[in-house]
């Protein structure tokens, strides 16, 4: 799977004001065996995720979020509140076939090898048997599962079946994705990995839900974040928003001269305090630094025998997210690309031997027809006519009845 940093400034645009999910007033209470209240796991929270949009649900652990999730999946009835998914009910059939959904711990069948999981869940979702083989060959590609297809998922390591979880999870191409803890167990190859298929998903106009403890991950690909705490939103709104330091401004130059140096901190400690003025170089995050060192290993044709990395994101799910540059250089190879002209061979004439000619009029004539033998008449042999004098005579004898 390769980063599809092309795609970032183009997905922005594809974002609409148009509301896939919308909650207003969501509130959820869990109660005890006699009906008394035992926990509010959600209270009153309002959101809506916009079409082609990366929202984010944040919070500690027992803060409401994978019960939201599970509300807006139908799994669960909320207490009070409103949501619609698609202008429709949560549990509304056909919408649900629009949704996928990768759930916090995988539970799939360990007895079914990669291949047959997603033919089994292919087949839920009534997909034609030639789209359910080429949508398979594509996602074990991307999750970099093809080499251990025959493998049984109950053999595979938490991070293997995060990868095919998530295959799962998009093999009826889904508008709305519901990603709940997605890079858990996995590596930082399989987490940049998963990042590059949310990213793709966002191009195409899907919309994407992701709940994941993982910060970083978060901040890579979301567009919006809510941050849950006891049940309630505490805070939501923009990356940018929420982030950005009003009170300071960083500055990135290139290596200067030293006196070049001294003059723009000279200019700027007139009006700065000293204390206030940082200077040193910039790192790279450890994420980028492990993936060059993999990608390195691998350009060297090192061997592994757990999960590869993909090759690039689904061709059904990539669809039309190509930028216009690679658009534009498609049509130009397809215009001076010539189209090889097949020649016309030449008729062969087969002149066949004497010896053939005889062999041919001997097979016509065992194939040809012969008249019907007349059938054979059956004769039927009259039955001899009994003597009734006699019968009476004999039957007499046997009875021991004097002559009459």
């Amino acid at each position: 799977m390769t980063a599809l940093d092309t795609l970032q400034p183009d997905s922005a645009a594809r974002t609409t004001t148009e509301a896939v999910v919308s909650v207003r007033g969501l509130t959820k209470v869990f109660k005890d065996f006699w009906g008394r209240p035992k926990a509010r796991a959600v209270d009153n929270a309002n959101f809506e995720v916009r079409r082609g949009e990366i929202f984010g649900l944040l919070g500690p652990n027992g803060s409401g979020k994978s019960t939201t999730i599970k509300m807006l999946l139908g799994l669960l009835y909320p207490t009070k509140g409103h949501i619609e998914i698609f202008g429709h009910s949560p549990r509304h059939v056909k919408t649900k076939a629009r949704i996928g959904y990768l759930p916090e711990e995988s539970y799939l069948y360990k007895y079914l090898d990669s291949r047959e999981t997603l033919d089994f869940f292919g087949n839920l979702f009534q997909l034609a048997p030639g789209d359910r083989n080429k949508r398979t060959e594509q996602l074990l590609e991307m999750v970099g599962l093809n080499q251990v297809r025959s493998r049984t998922v109950g053999e595979f390591s938490k991070g293997m079946q995060r990868r095919i979880g998530l295959a799962q999870a998009l093999i009826n191409d889904p508008d709305l994705v519901i990603l709940d803890e997605p890079t858990a167990g996995l590596d930082p190859l399989g987490c940049r990995e998963v990042k590059d298929v949310i990213l793709a998903l966002k191009n195409r106009g899907k919309t994407v839900i992701l709940s994941s403890h993982l910060l970083s991950d978060v901040e890579d690909v979301c567009d919006r974040v809510v941050i849950y705490y006891g049940g309630k939103i505490q805070a939501d709104g923009t990356l940018k928003e929420l982030l950005t330091e009003r009170d300071s401004v960083r500055i990135t130059l290139p290596v200067l001269p030293r006196d070049a140096m001294e003059n723009i901190l000279s200019t700027i400690r007139r009006d700065v305090a000293a204390d206030r003025i940082q200077l040193d170089n910039p790192t790279q995050n450890l994420e980028s630094y492990f993936l060059g060192v993999v990608n390195r290993a691998r350009a060297s044709e090192q061997n592994t025998s757990g999960a590869t990395s993909g090759s690039q994101v689904a061709e059904y799910l990539r669809g039309g997210a190509e930028s216009g540059a690679q658009q534009q250089a498609r049509v130009l190879d397809r215009l001076v690309a010539v189209a090889p002209v097949a020649e016309t061979p030449a008729p062969i004439v087969v002149v066949p031997t004497a010896s053939e000619v005889e062999a041919q009029k001997k097979l016509a004539a065992l194939a040809a027809p012969t008249s019907a033998a007349p059938e054979p008449k059956v004769e039927v042999a009259a039955k001899p006519v009994l003597d009734e004098a006699k019968a009476n005579e004999k039957l007499a004898n046997l009875l021991g009845k004097p002559k009459a």
